[in-house]
């Protein structure tokens, strides 16, 4: 099995696609990009290929050693096993939902995750948002039972690959909707961009990485609306360009919480979702969309009072 990296290959592809998309912001939305947030994006880049090459190698050598334990084998010539390719493709993305749902569900995850969702710009450098904490975590182990079930990590690394290669098209403005058997099944820039948004009713969904239709069987879908300004980034903004204040400031936070708690609910600022805290001084995705669907369900009730009242006038309920 020769050496491949799909990614390696897709760069090129990458620097040609912003490019592009910079030309179409220059001419249609010029507030698409913003130089400082570019640049920091490219910075996150750059850094996590150092990481992954510096930290990476640990992921790898547990990965071998689970491979022995494999309940199925492929074969000395797994890689010519034409059908487990796809059969990995698709196993690879459930895996991805999860660990990427854990990633905003669980505040350790989270740490790491939010550095992808630091900028309020939504391009395709955004895609090269990307923590140097990943390996930190332990996030990697949501891998394992693909490689007990027999798929070999290169396999699970070529597939990672071409799942990576697919989420950065899906960073863009410049895409309005796909057809619709297309949005029905894949990932695309619209539900992407609900994923990156702040709004009360797009936090927390769309967690998906190739395939929509894990956020529709796990309900977490949620489709873009038409009539609603999408406001990225994360719910308390940066408020800088400070690269290792954006890389880090999510893990300093978390360690200031821990040291600062009640011993009964140290481990509950690790392992609860973001936002949670044992005094309710903070908001949790949750609350926040409980909060405005509390809203909306109040207007919705006085809506037929006021038009009732306009139709007794002789006014226009519209």
């Amino acid at each position: 099995m020769p050496d491949f990296s799909p990614v390696d290959y897709a760069v090129p592809a990458f620097v040609i696609l912003v490019l592009a998309e910079m030309l179409w912001a220059w001419k249609k939305r010029p507030d698409a990009y913003e130089p400082r947030d570019t640049l920091t994006s490219l910075a996150f880049g750059l850094g996590s290929t150092v990481a992954g090459a510096l930290f990476g190698s640990f992921a790898i050598a547990l990965f071998f050693w689970a491979y022995q334990f494999r309940i199925f084998d492929f074969g000395t010539e797994w890689w010519a096993v034409w059908w487990a390719w796809p059969l990995c493709f698709i196993l690879d993305d459930l895996k991805y939902y999860w660990v990427h749902r854990a990633g905003h569900r669980i505040r350790w995850f989270w740490a790491s995750h939010v550095n992808h969702h630091s900028s309020q710009h939504y391009n395709l450098s955004t895609a090269l948002r990307q923590s140097w904490t990943g390996a930190f975590t332990l996030g990697f182990l949501f891998a394992l039972p693909l490689v007990f079930l027999g798929f070999h990590p290169v396999m699970l690394a070529i597939c990672g690959g071409f799942n990576l290669i697919y989420q950065f098209w899906i960073h863009t403005e410049a895409i309005n909707r796909m057809p619709r058997w297309f949005e029905a099944v894949m990932n695309t820039p619209s539900h992407h961009r609900v994923h990156h948004a702040t709004n009360p009713r797009y936090l927390d969904r769309n967690y998906a990485g190739v395939f929509i239709i894990w956020d529709r069987m796990f309900g977490t879908f949620q489709p873009e609306v038409d009539d609603e300004k999408i406001r990225y980034g994360i719910v308390k903004q940066l408020g800088s360009f400070n690269l290792l204040w954006a890389v880090f400031h999510e893990w300093i936070g978390m360690v200031r919480d821990i040291w600062s708690a009640p011993w009964r609910f140290k481990l509950s600022y690790l392992l609860r979702e973001p936002g949670w805290t044992h005094d309710g001084s903070r908001e949790t995705s949750d609350m926040i969309r409980d909060r405005w669907l509390a809203r909306q369900h109040t207007a919705d009730a006085e809506k037929p009072v006021v038009e009732n009242n306009a139709i007794a006038r002789g006014g226009n309920p519209a």
